[in-house]
């Protein structure tokens, strides 16, 4: 993204872009699938239309195994129309900032109110084995970034809407809530940075959300979050990190997530 360019403008030319290619007036809500949610999405809902993200202004081609690239537009039982974001951009990947946030914004200048987000992430908490859903009840942004620029002053005090957690409780009474913290990427934490987070009142890690839960906030945007536990953070459990966990985890826990999602989708 060129840094002179309005990422503001940007995102409602993209969203432009986004309604004509689905052939839609507007979006309800927007749900962004993170690492190991993809396979528990497919075959989801209504399918109105899709594009592929390379293909709308700002965007491109996701780089990380376990995303997929593109846009579905869904139609809920209600009639509302949900944009599933089948992959995201992240801060590690040296975008910048607005780049990470360009599909929230988009979204959100499409007319979408309510934003899911989802991650795959690791685990602080023992009891949350691989394959656990969690609700974000709030994060801790240690990436140094923010796609706030100039006077900006966003409260996040209800960053993750406590409605919408409640609304997620109907459909899955046993989700537990926790704090997710965002690091840069794409390292995976060492064992003393996952102790700092949870000193810090984290019980969650991972490498996006926070960046594009701020950017919802501004936008006025509800937010719900939610984490998967792919695996217990570095250090938890002696054993060696990798992506091919992630995914697998997803696996695995796809009629869980399935389920979920499909509740969602009814209520958003």
């Amino acid at each position: 993204m060129n840094p002179q360019t309005d990422p503001y403008a940007l995102a409602a030319e993209a969203a432009d872009a986004l309604k004509n290619r689905l052939g839609v007036e507007a979006l309800d809500a927007a749900i962004v699938l993170g690492s190991g949610w993809s396979t528990a999405a497919a075959d989801l809902g209504d399918v109105v239309g899709e594009v592929a993200l390379a293909d709308l202004p700002g965007f491109a081609a996701p780089v990380v195994a376990g995303h997929g690239g593109g846009v579905r537009a869904l139609r809920t039982p209600s009639g509302r129309v949900v944009a599933l974001f089948t992959g995201r951009t992240h801060l590690y990947e040296g975008r910048g900032a607005h780049a990470v946030v360009h599909g929230v914004r988009t979204a959100a200048a499409a007319g979408a109110r309510r934003l899911v987000l989802t991650n795959g992430c690791g685990g602080l908490d023992p009891a949350w084995g691989p394959g656990t859903p969690v609700l974000l009840a709030d994060h801790i942004n240690l990436t140094g970034a923010t796609p706030l620029q100039g006077p900006r002053f966003v409260d996040l005090t209800d960053a993750y809407s406590p409605a919408l957690r409640d609304l997620a409780r109907t459909v899955d009474p046993d989700l537990d809530e926790g704090v997710y913290v965002q690091f840069h990427g794409p390292a995976y934490e060492t064992p003393a940075e996952v102790r700092m987070a949870g000193t810090l009142g984290g019980t969650l890690v991972g490498m996006s959300t926070a960046l594009e839960t701020i950017a919802a906030r501004e936008a006025g945007m509800e937010v719900l979050g939610i984490s998967l536990v792919t695996n217990a953070a570095a250090g938890m459990s002696g054993e060696p990190l990798n992506h091919d966990e992630v995914i697998e985890a997803g696996r695995q826990a796809v009629p869980r997530l399935r389920s979920l999602l499909s509740g969602l989708l009814e209520v958003l």
